[in-house]
């Protein structure tokens, strides 16, 4: 079984807040009757997921954090744990729940931006730098962001230093999921895909990735992932609620990819 958990949490915007509807918006497409709980595969994924409901969350930064990641090391006793955010400074406790249980991470981080910012308007901990802090911490053994598209000089000296690949929308094709090893994380921030198919988030850049990309890349992954969230999506901005629905094709999508691997 796997363990999903709703992290309703966007005291980490740098931006636009209000992905914290985010965790409801996803679960009503999951559960629509516009549609039904199987993956393309045929495998009812729904019926593998075990709802642990929504972490909660106080006010306070640091203090929501901590909630998170023991929210996340309850939900592991069910199976990986499967978020939904929030926006992706929910990510950092997340790592570091998954880290602490199977050690430094394998990180395949999809995302128009890489999120690698060592501080950004004076706060550290925000969702433009989650995979900084992971790599500084030592949660991240090896990083690969894909989508990547508005990348900025702080962060491209970031992924430099930390050996981090990254690929473009262009070139996700030379990305080769074969090379991927255990233990796994998965972290879609629901921007990384082009904004006809994803409006309603905080940050749309154009040029995106295609669903098609992502979820054949997800059929064919090599290991389980241990870990995965989904986040950034703004239901405010989602009029049509197809970036929600887009949200929810992904958690079915990564709930089969997992229970293939294992078998």
């Amino acid at each position: 079984m796997i363990a999903l958990l709703g992290v309703p949490w966007d005291g980490g915007s740098s931006f636009e807040r209000g992905a914290a509807a985010g965790p409801a918006a996803v679960r009503a497409r999951l559960h629509s009757a516009a549609g039904n709980g199987h993956a393309e595969s045929g495998r009812d994924a729904l019926a593998a997921l075990i709802d642990c409901g929504d972490a909660e969350l106080p006010h306070d930064e640091a203090q929501a954090l901590a909630a998170i990641q023991l929210a996340a090391e309850q939900a592991a006793v069910e199976g990986p744990v499967l978020a939904i955010g929030g926006d992706h400074s929910v990510t950092l406790p997340l790592l570091r729940a998954a880290a602490r249980r199977h050690g430094p991470l394998n990180v395949l981080h999809i995302d128009a931006h890489p999120d690698l910012y060592p501080e950004l308007d004076g706060r550290r901990f925000s969702n433009a730098s989650p995979f900084a802090r992971g790599l500084e911490e030592g949660l991240i053994a090896a990083l690969i962001q894909l989508g990547i598209r508005a990348n900025t000089p702080p962060q491209r000296a970031m992924a430099q230093r930390w050996n981090v690949l990254q690929f473009g929308p262009d070139a996700i094709a030379d990305f080769a999921p074969a090379s991927l090893f255990a233990p796994l994380y998965i972290s879609i921030d629901i921007d990384g895909f082009d904004p006809a198919f994803a409006p309603g988030v905080a940050h749309p850049e154009a040029g995106g990735l295609l669903p098609r990309q992502l979820i054949g890349l997800l059929q064919r992954l090599p290991v389980a992932w241990v870990g995965a969230d989904v986040v950034e999506v703004l239901p405010a901005r989602d009029s049509s609620g197809i970036t929600a629905t887009l949200a929810a094709k992904l958690v079915k999508e990564l709930v089969d990819a997992n229970l293939v691997v294992r078998g």
